[in-house]
């Protein structure tokens, strides 16, 4: 036997092999289920208090979850996505040998079928009495306990599967063992279902756009590369739908969404995954005042079908989303947080020198845009708890959205902000396609050809643009913030299934 496996591995590999000596298969092909564990408490109550005389007979599935030997009789506990139910083992209904069978060769954590009578115990608990059982799979390494339990009035104690780390590289065995994150999951697929039921209703079409793209745009991020053998062509991974699904409105569509993945080159944090899952739309006719309206509601939506509740604690902290939020403009809220009127400064090297002056420390090497963007992440950022519109973006950090009547400094452009964290990016979309050609020039000059704030020129978006694309609100957000807020999550790496991390030493 393979010395890769431990003690209890190997123990349990033995169990296989005595059952295979006696005709038993570990894993068998087929598998019969009359009830979940949920409907088959359920359907005894509904006999119970109909007062139906004939017992109620039903065949469960599950994985065992807890095992009591007590001489002649043994409780266990099995468990299934809908539930938990007693078993009730007895001498006199399976034989000796079916109860040592039970006892000897399975453990907690193998899956198996049981069928019998439902009945109530002494104590109140709807039991399942077995009277015929099966193994449908047996578990090799044994499952770390969620906590300890305790049985029998003693506390049991386990190995527990606690440290983060540990439980994002084995997520099947947290899943397994923590019916809390399950719910967190459960939640997540609920905010994605109320999202797509939203915008359904306002009359959006559900659309998919390229992964793979020649060209990466959309956003300030640097893109995966990969190669296509075939076309002997680099091939980047999206960073954004933006592109892509502005390109439909110029074929006529109106209202477009994609809820999707998105891949960006960059570095992990609590609010950051380099493959993370984004919603972005496209609203023909409307600008970003429509699009803040429009995204409170939904949000507002999302919150009752998700929690059924709009009272929400992030971290210690009621939030309020009830429109209208909270609405402050950029140079306003750099301001109050700072001092620095952005306004006053508009060259890279006047601002620069302010924010020394401050005692700041600003890359040397900075364009304007990035020094604002410092100053906007590093001071107003942590102060926007409560939901918070910040709108009237630079121009230099802005290059597809569309400057406001007047001041040609400054874009139609806002980001949601909820926790501290962005949920949310938005603009009146830049639908002039000579300004939007110089604009991605500015970009290519202004910055290093490494940046991940460069735009690269995507000359087949500029040829779509000169068909004309009606004026329109668009906006993006990230499924995966927005479950860390419904599920008072702290790290987006607890509503990621399967979150990157470093290679194993």
């Amino acid at each position: 036997m393979s010395n890769k496996f431990t003690s209890l591995e190997q123990t349990r590999l033995e169990k296989i092999e005595r059952l295979r000596t006696q005709g038993i298969e570990p894993y068998p092909q087929r598998t019969e289920r009359s009830h979940t564990t949920q409907q088959a408490i359920l359907a005894f109550e509904s006999a119970e208090a109909a007062q139906a005389g004939d017992p109620l007979v039903v065949t469960v599935v599950g994985r065992l979850r807890s095992m009591r030997p007590m001489g002649k009789i043994t409780f266990s506990h099995i468990e299934d996505g809908y539930g938990r139910l007693q078993l009730f083992f007895r001498q006199n209904d399976i034989g000796q040998e079916q109860l040592d069978l039970f006892n000897r060769e399975y453990d907690l954590g193998d899956f198996v079928q049981a069928s019998g009578e439902l009945f109530r115990t002494r104590t109140g608990e709807i039991t399942l009495k077995v009277s015929a059982f099966r193994m449908l799979s047996k578990a090799v390494t044994p499952l770390p306990a969620a906590k300890d339990e305790v049985v029998d009035g003693q506390v049991v104690r386990h190995a527990t599967l606690s440290e983060p780390e540990v439980r994002y590289r084995q997520r099947y065995a947290d899943l397994a063992v923590n019916p809390e994150v399950r719910q967190i999951f459960k939640t997540r697929a609920a905010v994605t279902r109320a999202v797509r039921e939203f915008l359904d209703r306002h009359d959006f079409l559900e659309v998919e756009t390229p992964v793979l793209q020649p060209i990466y745009g959309g956003a300030a991020a640097r893109p995966f590369t990969t190669h296509h053998n075939q076309l002997k062509q680099d091939l980047y991974m999206r960073i954004s739908f933006e592109l892509y699904l502005k390109r439909l409105l110029v074929g006529g569509f109106e209202r477009v969404y994609e809820i999707g993945r998105d891949f960006r080159n960059e570095g992990v944090d609590r609010s950051h995954n380099p493959e993370f899952t984004m919603l972005e739309f496209y609203m023909a006719y409307a600008d970003y005042n429509q699009v803040m309206d429009f995204t409170e509601q939904m949000v507002l939506y999302v919150i009752d079908q998700v929690l059924g509740t709009r009272q929400i604690t992030y971290q210690g902290t009621q939030l309020n989303f009830e429109p209208p939020w909270r609405r402050v403009e950029m140079r306003q809220g750099l301001l109050e947080v700072t001092g620095i009127d952005i306004d006053l400064y508009q060259t890279a090297e006047e601002l620069a020198a302010v924010m020394r002056e401050r005692e700041m420390q600003p890359d040397p090497k900075a364009p304007r845009g990035k020094l604002i963007d410092a100053l906007f992440s590093d001071y107003l950022e942590p102060t926007l708890v409560q939901p918070t519109f910040i709108y009237n973006y630079p121009r230099d950090i802005s290059p597809l959205a569309k400057s406001r009547p007047g001041d040609p400094r400054i874009v139609e452009r806002f980001e949601g902000f909820v926790g501290a964290m962005e949920l949310c990016n938005a603009f009146t979309e830049l639908n002039d396609p000579l300004d939007q050609e110089a604009r991605f020039l500015e970009m290519g000059r202004d910055y290093a050809s490494d940046d991940e704030q460069r735009h690269p020129m995507d000359e087949d978006y500029l040829r779509a643009m000169r068909y004309g694309m009606p004026p329109t609100g668009g906006f993006g957000m990230g499924i995966d913030r927005l479950t860390m807020l419904l599920t008072d999550s702290p790290n987006i790496r607890e509503v990621i299934l399967f979150p990157h991390l470093r290679k194993e030493d």
